[in-house]
């Protein structure tokens, strides 16, 4: 069995990140969400576009309010009125000031906004009650990024902070990497879909389902091959289908050392170069990993927990890696919390606890999930938010110390 860092290490190094022009495609604004920006961007605009008020009030010059005091206030001729959006049409004077609006343009001749509040206005004219400071909220023109300066740089996630600013940049045409194919397909004959009648001594595969849902919310693409007997063409047929179309493929069971486990022969046999056949990780031992030249292999455990958990562990890292994103977009994220309960380790293998991560007055705490943790207990794998980890040779974590928790989404 190989310790959990150095299957993760080998993993990684075989995780190859999308590169090239094959691996991009240009999209637009409202498709954009959740891709992964494959080239730098530049925007032709000044941010803020021109000299802008960042508050309601009064534009003025400087040197014409620097005595106002609300003892002595100073008045000026209101000659324009500049809303958001309006193009200034006048130049401020001696002894002139233009009302002004959060986001307006500055008009020329001002340099400074008063704020409404340090005013009272009379008609036509307006007292200055206090002196401003100097240049007081002006947002001026290019301050917070020029034209042409590096915008957003390649590898990023693009969320809604990202496409804003494209949309404010106006980049409507953003080259983004594809989406991963990640090839699904769970083996047994004792297998069943969720709308099938369920005999005894059969199992539903609630695999497939969860697996095609965590590799959709990592922005990939899911492709369901279903179940497949345990019949050794037809695996093989299948897993060969599977590698001329993805580029992971995700197996479930098949990987133990019953008589009816075929995969890694079947592996070898179509080319494959097996990096692991074991973990020492509980739940999740029996994780075969192949390479081909164009597509990464995962035999996961059969189990549902332990597929899950290997998933998270291990798949998720090389996903987010392989769809191109910077290291700190893909890197496992282990935070210290505290436990709620006294969590059970031992053995020869790591142990991963399922439960809910909660960030309570600035402290993570880990709640473990009740009921038994075992790999085949998929019922109080809900709302799992974390796996507290427990490294070999550590039998137990007090209730009220901190343990290391993978956060899982």
């Amino acid at each position: 069995m190989l310790p959990v860092d150095q299957a993760e290490s080998i993993l990684l190094n075989l995780a190859q990140p999308l590169d090239g022009e094959s691996d991009q495609e240009v999209v637009g604004l409202l498709t954009a969400s959740g891709r992964v920006l494959a080239q730098p961007l530049v925007s032709q605009l000044d941010f803020p576009h021109w000299d802008n008020s960042a508050m309601d009030g009064y534009a003025v010059r400087y040197e014409d309010v620097v005595n106002a005091s609300i003892d002595h206030p100073q008045e000026l001729e209101i000659i324009e009125e500049i809303p958001a959006g309006y193009a200034p049409q006048c130049t401020i004077q001696t002894g002139q000031a233009a009302r002004i609006f959060t986001g307006a343009c500055l008009p020329k001749g001002a340099d400074t906004i008063v704020i409404q509040e340090e005013t009272e206005r009379l008609g036509n004219r307006v007292k200055i009650l206090s002196t401003p400071e100097p240049h007081a909220f002006i947002r001026y023109q290019g301050s917070y990024y020029k034209a042409g300066e590096p915008l957003l740089i390649p590898g990023i996630p693009l969320e809604a902070p990202e496409i804003a600013v494209l949309a404010a940049a106006q980049c409507t045409h953003i080259p983004v990497y594809r989406r991963l194919r990640v090839a699904l397909l769970s083996t047994g004959d004792e297998l069943v879909t969720p709308d099938e009648p369920l005999k005894r001594g059969q199992l539903v595969d609630s695999n497939q389902y969860a697996l095609a849902t965590v590799v959709a919310n990592l922005g990939a693409e899911p492709i369901s091959f279903g179940i497949i007997p345990d019949q050794r063409e037809v695996l093989k047929n299948a897993i060969a289908h599977a590698l001329e179309k993805a580029d992971i493929v995700l197996s479930t069971g098949g990987v133990s050392v019953g008589d009816y486990d075929y995969v890694e022969e079947i592996l070898t046999e179509l080319g494959g170069t097996i990096h692991i056949q074991a973990v020492a990780i509980k739940p999740g031992k029996p994780l075969t990993v192949a390479s081909f030249p164009h597509c990464l292999y995962f035999g996961l455990p059969g189990n549902p927990v332990s597929a899950l958990v290997t998933f998270w562990r291990f798949v998720q890292p090389v996903i987010k890696k392989k769809s191109g994103l910077l290291p700190q977009f893909w890197q496992p994220e282990f935070v210290k919390a505290r436990s709620l309960q006294e969590l059970k380790g031992g053995g020869k293998r790591e142990i991963y606890l399922w439960g809910q991560l909660q960030l309570v007055k600035g402290e993570y705490e880990f709640q473990l999930a009740p009921g038994s943790q075992i790999s085949g207990n998929l019922i109080n794998l809900a709302q799992t938010t974390g796996l507290a980890v427990l490294p070999i040779g550590q039998s137990e974590v007090k209730a009220g110390d901190f343990v290391q928790v993978l956060k899982v989404r």
